[in-house]
């Protein structure tokens, strides 16, 4: 246009009229608030002025209304150059707002109806054809930029003269920046864009009274700044501001600490914030302050060397990921033209990708400017003439859709229409002669977008979910993203979203590290997918999140779950169903190795013993022997509860595992003891030893929260009445060291953790008796000292290590003192008064706990143990450990009729799943219903239940039938006082 030219003198063919009729009557209204023979009346006859407003009319509500509410404003907008209104407009601005009696309140409507002069200026300055599209962002950036630091200006004068900050403080020299970035940043706003801000200040150089603290100050100057300017008031608002791209946004302050953000972007600042920032520039508050800060995060956002790595995570923040494999497809209608397919963002990406990559050794790739940098890229030699061109050409014409787009209504909206008439009528909004022809050309513009950034990416790895797009970088949340993780079976997919998110903003110690979150990026989209085909996704995320903040690395889980597709499913089924077993994953990732080993099915006792065999043997020392013991055994025990939750075993094969791994690691622990010994204390040419294991361990029903019940017992020639190492001791001593060493390879708790609890007190006289036993005094207290309750104990007794010379004699001696006779009435009376010392000791029995309730596991214990004391002197076939074993022997022997066999053993199994099952999923305490709903699905589809509901009652009619026999062995024993 001509320097000096009146805007309506400039006004160019602006956009078509889709509605005659309509905007007839429209003209009518705006004549009727116009006067008669005024300057204006004449202008809106012009023809040129004429199409315009009525295009305004028939197209944007928004504008109208502006244009109806003040005839005064439009005239002088028309009778002026519109770059003379815009430095008119931003002067007086400034002016008014600089007014130091001028209160916040008072600013409000001063800072709204400037923003109406400059939306109206800008809108037919934009349609009239008469500004390029560098002028429309210009001006409209200039406008947010005067108000942001006009508002910030007033709100520093007020908190200066309310006492928060010292007196005559004004913004410029107030140490608090503020710092705009995205179009904002780079000069490229949008018409009903947001602005994008980072509010940061120097605590050093705060000029905030003696002993305040800046932080809190800052924080409610910029919660008022946000007020300001885009609370709605009568007079509309100002400007939409979003704070999100500060330092990880749901954790820190609204305004933050320099030392903060620097320490936040040296360690955790991700690539789509390196990109961010490169439009990044202080608009208000103290700019040298800003323009400082950005130069010292330079070496963050300019990297030195080519920063390739920096393509698949930039990339990622785009949903738009199928279009590098073609699998995208442009569209027109319902389009969301700033992040669809070809749009906006992509070009943005384009060109930010490339800058972060060469922009650290070539400072002319720094620039903000979108188009700008297409042609410095191109002139530098790193992309065509034909994609500088065709990227240009497209940025500019879906800029200037999207300008029309939010002057509709003054909404931050990116989305064409979806029906065909909207469509057709904003086709005309652009001033295409139909919608086909305003089509082809969207088209056509979204195709060389996507054709030039899918061959940019061309090589990048695909981290798009097979069924949709999974991206959580950027500031929030992505709309595809949601719908995805629904589509998957999250139930609260924005919950899922944020805490994935919260990852990549390192609020997990685990993932801070760079190569973490790198791993981490490429991985999620896969373990979600996991995570989905479990009976719980979002227990089993959550579980996985609790688990990264409490480990404080995670680089090898994750290396090891990216690598493997069959590990991914495995664990994600595990932090679904059984928290126990993920913990141990956290403590030890390679845990996991055991269920990707071919062997993994054989679980023998023999194999059990090989494979503790091999993993002992080379020890190099003492400290190397414990850890490696301790190593083996948890990847045994998570490869035992792996086997019982996935149904490869059941409950008693899983507890014989479990049993087999402690005889293997005791005995190794003996061997050890005696080795660590036999250098100081020597040994004995006749002696032998044996460890007895009892309670679960005798009976083959090790859990993974059992104990060791254990006795050492030994033999010595009585002719040797010392060792013979160079330090002797008596047999008492020797045996009694070798114990107290072999209970500390067993309990010690190093580097790797603990292995076993040891328990001594079912040796003869229990804790007053030597830890050490002589055979010949332990064969004499079974026969003459032991009480019932003690052989009770017996019944479970075996030898799980130890030299075999003595284990012969050792059985003998068990069953000695188990086949003996007894008097039937006192064998049952002490068996009740055991039952009721350990009801009234253990207190009242929960539902879900197995051992001590009525009906329980001890009850069916108790009742096999009394059977095969008061009947093994003629028939010593009952002397089995197990009580189901000794139950179905006493039912083949007709000591126990079938129905009651059935009901015992039917209540005994379920339990014992249950008991055994809930200590692998989450521990000593665990309750179902506090587990969460794919552990209650997997006890229930174990124990064959439909639901909870169902495996509660028949749990109970079980127990009620094994009270019922009870009470029938039992007849005429008060257990209450027997």
């Amino acid at each position: 246009m001509a320097a000096g030219a009146t805007l309506a003198d400039a006004l160019r063919a602006g956009p078509r009229v889709a509605d005659p009729g309509r905007v007839a009557a429209l003209m009518t209204d705006l004549r009727a608030v116009v006067a008669e023979g005024s300057a204006l009346a004449r202008l809106i006859q012009a023809p040129v002025v004429a199409s315009l407003l009525a295009a305004v009319a028939d197209h944007s509500p928004y504008l109208w209304r502006l244009v109806l509410a003040d005839p005064g404003r439009l005239a002088a907008l028309l009778t002026a150059s519109p770059e003379a209104t815009l430095e008119r407009g931003l002067a007086t601005l400034a002016m008014r707002l600089d007014d130091p009696a001028l209160t916040p309140a008072a600013a409000m409507p001063i800072l709204r109806r400037a923003r109406q002069e400059v939306a109206l200026l800008v809108a037919l300055a934009d349609l009239g054809a008469v500004w390029s599209l560098e002028q429309v962002t210009g001006a409209l950036t200039r406008f947010a930029e005067a108000a942001v630091g006009g508002a910030l200006a007033v709100l520093v004068r007020e908190a200066a003269a309310l006492g928060r900050l010292r007196p005559g403080t004004q913004a410029a020299t107030s140490g608090l920046t503020v710092l705009a970035l995205g179009k904002a940043g780079g000069r490229e706003l949008n018409y009903s864009s947001d602005i994008d801000l980072v509010v940061v200040f120097d605590p050093a150089a705060a000029v905030v009274p003696d002993a305040a603290a800046p932080g809190p100050i800052f924080v409610r100057l910029t919660q008022a700044l946000v007020r300001l300017l885009q609370d709605r008031t009568g007079d509309g608002f100002v400007l939409r501001v979003d704070l999100r791209l500060r330092p990880d946004p749901a954790s820190t302050p609204v305004a933050i600490a320099l030392p903060s953000a620097f320490s936040y972007y040296e360690t955790l600042g991700q690539n789509w914030e390196r990109a961010a920032f490169i439009k990044a520039r202080p608009v208000a508050g103290d700019r040298a302050l800003g323009d400082a800060f950005l130069r010292d995060l330079e070496p963050f956002i300019w990297r030195k060397y080519f920063d390739y790595a920096a393509i698949a995570d930039i990339h990622a923040m785009k949903r738009q990921i199928h279009a590098v494999r073609g699998q995208g497809t442009v569209a027109v209608a319902g389009q969301d033209v700033k992040l669809g397919r070809g749009g906006i963002r992509e070009i943005e990406f384009f060109v930010q990708t490339q800058q972060l990559i060469f922009g650290g050794r070539r400072p002319a790739l720094r620039g903000s400017g979108t188009v700008a940098m297409l042609a410095a890229l191109a002139q530098d030699g790193w992309i065509d003439a034909a994609a500088r061109d065709e990227l240009g050409a497209a940025y500019r014409f879906l800029r200037s859709v999207e300008h029309r787009l939010q002057m509709i209504g003054d909404q931050q909206t990116h989305r064409l229409p979806d029906e065909p008439e909207a469509l057709a009528r904003f086709a005309a909004f652009m001033g295409f002669a139909d919608e086909a022809a305003f089509t082809a050309a969207t088209l056509a513009h979204q195709r060389r977008v996507q054709h030039h950034y899918a061959r940019l990416f061309e090589d990048a790895p695909d981290l798009a979910a097979e069924t949709g797009s999974l991206v959580f970088t950027g500031t929030g949340h992505d709309p595809a993203t949601l719908e995805t993780l629904a589509r998957l079976g999250f139930a609260r997919p924005a919950d899922a979203s944020e805490l994935v998110r919260g990852w990549h903003f390192g609020r997990r110690p685990a993932v801070r590290t760079p190569r973490a979150r790198e791993v981490l990026t490429e991985l999620v989209p896969a373990l979600l997918q996991a995570f989905s085909r479990t009976r719980d996704p979002d227990g089993a995320l959550g579980t996985f999140d609790t688990m990264l903040g409490r480990m404080t690395a995670a680089g090898e889980l994750l290396a090891l779950l990216r690598a493997n597709a069959e590990l991914r499913a495995i664990f994600a089924d595990i932090l679904g169903s059984a928290p126990r077993l993920a913990a141990t994953v956290a403590q030890r990732p390679h845990v996991l190795d055991v269920a990707i080993d071919p062997t993994w099915l054989d679980a023998t006792a023999g194999t059990v013993r090989r494979r503790v065999a091999t993993m002992l043997d080379g020890a190099p020392d003492t400290e190397g022997f414990l850890d490696r013991m301790r190593d083996g055994a948890r990847e045994d025990m998570f490869l035992a509860g792996l086997r019982a939750l996935t149904g490869v075993d059941d409950v008693a094969a899983s507890q014989a595992m479990l049993s087999d791994l402690a005889d293997a690691l005791i005995a190794a622990a003996l061997e050890r003891a005696r080795a660590d010994l036999a250098g100081l204390h020597g040994g004995f040419r006749s002696g032998a030893c044996v460890v007895l294991g009892m309670g679960r361990l005798g009976s083959r029903e090790m859990t993974i929260e059992s104990d060791l019940d254990l006795v050492l017992l030994y033999r010595t020639d009585p002719e040797e009445a010392e060792s013979d190492g160079p330090r002797p001791l008596d047999p008492g001593r020797y045996h009694a060291r070798l114990t107290q060493r072999l209970i500390a390879i067993l309990t010690s708790q190093t580097r790797r953790g603990g292995l076993y609890a040891v328990d001594l007190r079912l040796r003869p006289s229990g804790r007053q008796g030597p830890v050490a036993v002589l055979v010949s005094a332990f064969a004499a207290y079974q026969k003459g000292e032991a009480a019932v309750w003690e052989h009770m104990a017996l019944t479970r007794a075996r030898v799980v290590a130890g030299d075999a010379s003595l284990t012969l004699e050792v059985e003998c001696v068990v069953a000695a003192a188990l086949q003996r006779p007894r008097d039937a009435a006192a064998l049952d009376q002490a068996v009740v008064a055991m039952r009721t010392l350990v009801a009234r000791e253990r207190g009242e029995a929960r539902l879900w706990d197995m051992k001590n309730a009525p009906g329980g596991l001890i009850d069916i214990e108790f009742l096999a143990q009394a059977m095969l004391l008061g009947h093994a002197a003629r028939h010593p076939s009952l002397c089995r450990r197990h009580p189901a074993l000794i139950l179905t022997e006493a039912g083949r022997l007709g000591l126990l009729a079938a129905d009651g066999l059935g009901a015992l053993l039917d209540a005994h199994r379920l339990q014992a799943t249950i008991l055994h099952l809930l200590r692998f999923m989450g521990g000593p305490a665990a309750e179902p219903q506090t587990l969460g709903r794919s552990p209650i699905d997997r006890l229930c589809r174990i124990t064959d239940q439909p639901d909870l509901a169902h495996l509660e009652v028949d749990l109970l009619a079980k127990r009620a039938a094994v009270r019922q026999i009870w009470d029938q062995v039992f007849a005429g024993i008060d257990l209450t006082t027997g």
